[in-house]
């Protein structure tokens, strides 16, 4: 190699004959790296200075393995600092390490599912699976566990923030090293071995990346260089009013070009180099804003957003960006064209507040109807699948609230109750349009609050038990994997039967309509059993039902709507031409659809 050329690319560069360093300092007076490759003398490898604030050395006999660091002075400063672009950290608060990013992904070319065929499930790897009670979750926890995760038969887990952060029990959002993979999870191999594993099970995966601050401890990136204002973070961060978050004043600064490259970076490392299916970007709200006022906006983030989002959107595989903003605001996934922020979904708070109020209130006269029926049918920039719709995640089952089932009955979690009302909460998230998520542990009733010291008891929840198959049924369902719910991935809705008095709904689901399209839901959050209870249907015929909430299968002292089709006539009802009447038992649901060799 010819050691006058100069490697492109930031942070520990690979070759042949060594390892050459770049590095960001502009308020640098001088940069040596350190490390195992020169016995950590700052005099060895002193970096040549390239300009715009860049340095840059060449050492030949540093290899992958080797622990290292920049030594930067400034006037009477001399500090060590990690390196901002580092793959791999001994720890949160330890050294640098050279990484090598190859990796065989063998015949790797997965693609995620369409964004209206796609169920997410939501895990933190620290509590998912352990080996032992004193271990941390892994990588390789999960990879073991794949086989459950496709029984279940969901095809995409969205994994809670796994860049480096501060200690080993962590929720991930105060990344201290964004672009190295926990240590204590299983580094950048284990995640992507993880990955490729997932793949072959045809499940994809999305990573959950933390850019509206970064740390606020074991944080290299503050005041890298030695330089900064108001007593702030330096050249990574805003040294103004811009810089307070709700977790410090540790906002990047999205407006410097240097900082919206090393976050643009980052968001391509995980879709490059470890072949993510997509991301989930938390809290927005802070990235376009200081407090989510319109007077303390912050537009360079906004752009910072748009520029992630069409570089994501531009690989292959049907790549998928998802934010937390929680506004309602349909510019988030918006086109840039119209001013739109690029996202391809969002979280939606027009789901999981009504719906865990309806199925959580004491009393029956407390459940709204009518929010259930403007949860169901909200949606942003006329696309169903523009929202993600969940009745729990990390969020939502903590920070002072609970688990549904918990929610519905703290002393007892598994009883009748709460059972029979967290499905009914099941049933609407798999049934209203959008993209369905739930969180680890929901699908057998896992109660208390999520805790990164508390670990998913797996031997208490069973295999394959009886609340783990109605959430399997479900899912299956919703993706159509029968043939007879196609409705259920459309973009259509139409809900005409709103019953506040007895706390019934039912609504009509559909992609082109006609048999095996046509689906109806029919819910009652009410402790009333009907005998006979009549809707309008859309079509006359013999309409099969395909989920029963209440059935004994998913328990034993369930005791089930005893049909199996429902005969509809030609009498008018909900302004439909057509209607039937069935049994209805208290809190359930039940899914219709007719079979596709029937004439509508």
């Amino acid at each position: 190699m010819d050691t006058r050329t100069k490697l492109a690319g930031m942070g520990a560069i690979l070759h042949d004959e060594g390892v050459a360093f770049r590095v960001w300092a502009p308020n640098a007076e001088t940069v040596a790296v350190v490390g195992d490759f020169n016995n950590w003398e700052h005099e060895r490898n002193v970096m040549e200075r390239e300009g715009e604030g860049y340095w840059y050395a060449d050492v030949p006999g540093a290899k992958v393995g080797d622990e290292y660091q920049f030594a930067i002075r400034r006037g009477e400063q001399s500090l060590l600092r990690n390196d901002p672009y580092a793959r791999e950290m001994t720890n949160s608060a330890g050294n640098s390490v050279i990484a090598d990013t190859a990796f065989d992904w063998g015949e790797d070319a997965f693609t995620l599912a369409n964004h209206n065929e796609l169920v997410i499930y939501e895990m933190h790897v620290g509590t998912f699976h352990r080996e032992t009670a004193d271990q941390v979750g892994t990588f390789d926890g999960v990879r073991k566990k794949l086989d459950y995760l496709k029984w279940l038969g969901v095809n995409a887990i969205q994994i809670m923030p796994s860049a480096e952060f501060a200690g080993d029990l962590s929720w991930g959002y105060n990344p201290a090293h964004i672009f190295a993979v926990e240590s204590a999870y299983g580094g950048p191999v284990g995640l992507k071995q993880l990955v490729k594993a997932a793949h072959e099970a045809g499940i994809g995966v999305i990573m959950d990346v933390v850019y509206n601050h970064f740390g606020p401890s074991d944080l290299d990136l503050w005041q890298f260089d030695g330089w900064s204002e108001n007593g702030q973070g330096g050249i990574y961060f805003y040294n103004d009013w811009r810089a307070e978050t709700p977790w410090g004043q540790t906002r990047p600064d999205y407006g410097r070009g240097e900082v919206r490259q090393f976050i643009r970076d980052n968001a391509m490392m995980w879709i490059d180099e470890f072949h993510m299916d997509g991301l989930r970007f938390d809290m927005t709200l802070f990235i376009r804003s200081v407090d989510g006022s319109d007077e303390r906006s912050i537009p360079e983030g906004w752009t910072l957003a748009q520029w992630i989002n069409r570089d994501v959107r531009s690989r292959s595989g049907n790549k998928i960006t998802i934010a937390e903003d929680l506004r309602t605001n349909p510019a988030i996934t918006a086109d840039e064209s119209y001013g739109g922020a690029n996202f391809s979904s969002q979280w939606d708070e027009q789901v999981v507040h009504p719906l865990r109020q309806v199925v959580t209130a004491l009393d029956d006269g407390q459940r709204d109807m009518e929010s259930v029926s403007r949860a169901l049918q909200y949606r942003y920039n006329l696309d169903a699948f523009g929202r993600v719709v969940y009745s729990e995640s990390h969020d939502e089952v903590a920070n002072g609230k609970k688990r549904v089932p918990s929610e519905i009955h703290e002393q007892d979690p598994d009883g009748w109750h709460a059972r029979r009302r967290s499905s009914l909460a099941a049933v609407m998230v798999f049934t209203a349009p959008g993209i369905p998520m739930i969180f680890q542990g929901q699908e057998f009733l896992e109660d208390g609050w999520f805790q990164d010291s508390d670990p998913i008891d797996w031997q208490a929840a069973g295999e394959e038990d009886e609340v783990m198959r109605l959430y399997r049924d479900l899912i299956a369902l919703r993706l159509n994997r029968t043939g007879q719910t196609t409705g259920l991935t459309g973009q259509h809705i139409e809900v005409r039967h709103v019953n506040h008095l007895d706390q019934v709904v039912a609504f009509r689901r559909w992609m082109h309509g006609g048999p095996g399209d046509e689906t109806i839901v029919v819910a009652n959050f009410s402790h009333r059993d009907w005998s006979d209870y009549r809707i309008g249907f859309p079509g006359q015929g013999a309409w099969q039902v395909r989920f029963d909430s209440s059935s004994s299968y998913y328990a034993g002292d369930f005791e089930g709507a005893g049909i199996s089709e429902v005969l509809v006539s030609d009498q008018p009802y909900d302004n439909y031409p057509h209607s039937g009447s069935f049994p209805l038992r208290p809190y359930s649901a039940l899914i219709l659809s007719m079979d596709r060799s029937q004439v509508a």
